[in-house]
């Protein structure tokens, strides 16, 4: 398979983005792909803390693009998830250490060795986001059901495609239908009506995943997390596969569910 490089983004920082990416990577090496992550979100490096990875951290990203360490002796690989790997950020410099240029080169040299590679952007569009998306071929973006977050990610959208990464993938976090039922909390349709992207999955509010970050391990590795089954199911669309339901984020009967439904099955209508 071609090797395709997506940067996951989201405008607002606390949306889940980072675990969403730590995730979604997992799930894809756990398929068979190699995956690497690269933490492009330099000076607040976290995707380490998600993995579990933070102590063996020797190199970082900033090394590499400086010529001062090579990439395959700065990638840690993941101990319990086989072809996952990991190029930390570095936490004592700025965004303004790596330029565009050379995150595009290194995008290229990661694309020799791995199937698929995870950009995790920091918040904001400054310098850092104009980094990660520099050598992307597509892109995730990473919303919760909330107004200020929905504007923020239909910004984001609208200067990914101004870069020309077509066709943004929108994944929504924390979910919960008790709320949406009362009518406090926005519909995945009122997401996608305002803004008209192709929805990749819907991800419920799920304690378990604060229990596995703290843990160091990612949601999808327990059999038992609703996050998990999602991030899995995202992994298997982005992979190509033809994965038509939505999770259990609500009850069968609710009209929204089978909205939902519908939708992954191509009934848009």
């Amino acid at each position: 398979m071609s090797s395709t490089a997506i940067v996951v983004t989201s405008g607002k920082g606390g949306v889940g983005k980072t675990t969403a990416t730590a995730n979604i990577g997992a799930a894809l090496a756990m398929n068979g792909p190699k995956v690497a992550l690269v933490d492009a979100d330099i000076g607040l490096r976290n995707l380490d803390l998600v993995l579990g990875l933070e102590n063996r951290i020797i190199y970082d990203l900033v090394n590499v693009v400086e010529g001062r360490a090579e990439l395959r002796k700065a990638l840690i690989k993941h101990k319990h998830v086989e072809n996952l790997s990991l190029l930390p950020a570095a936490q004592t410099r700025d965004k303004n250490a790596v330029s565009p240029e050379q995150m595009r080169k290194l995008v290229s040299d990661l694309k020799k060795d791995f199937d698929f590679i995870l950009l995790d952007c920091p918040a904001g569009i400054e310098q850092g986001f104009k980094n990660a998306i520099a050598g992307a071929d597509k892109a995730i973006v990473v919303t919760t059901p909330e107004m200020s977050a929905v504007r923020d990610a239909d910004r984001i959208i609208g200067m990914l495609m101004a870069e020309g990464i077509d066709s943004p993938m929108l994944v929504v976090n924390r979910i919960r239908p008790d709320m949406i039922k009362r009518h406090d909390m926005l519909t995945v349709d009122d997401l996608l009506e305002h803004l008209k992207v192709d929805l990749l999955g819907v991800v419920p509010d799920d304690e378990s995943i604060i229990v596995s970050t703290n843990k160091g391990l990612p949601a999808v590795m327990d059999s038992k997390s609703k996050a998990g089954k999602e991030f899995k199911k995202i992994a298997a669309r982005l992979m190509g596969e033809d994965v038509a339901e939505a999770a259990a984020t609500a009850e069968p009967g609710d009209e929204w569910f089978v909205r939902l439904i519908k939708w992954f099955r191509g009934e848009r209508g």
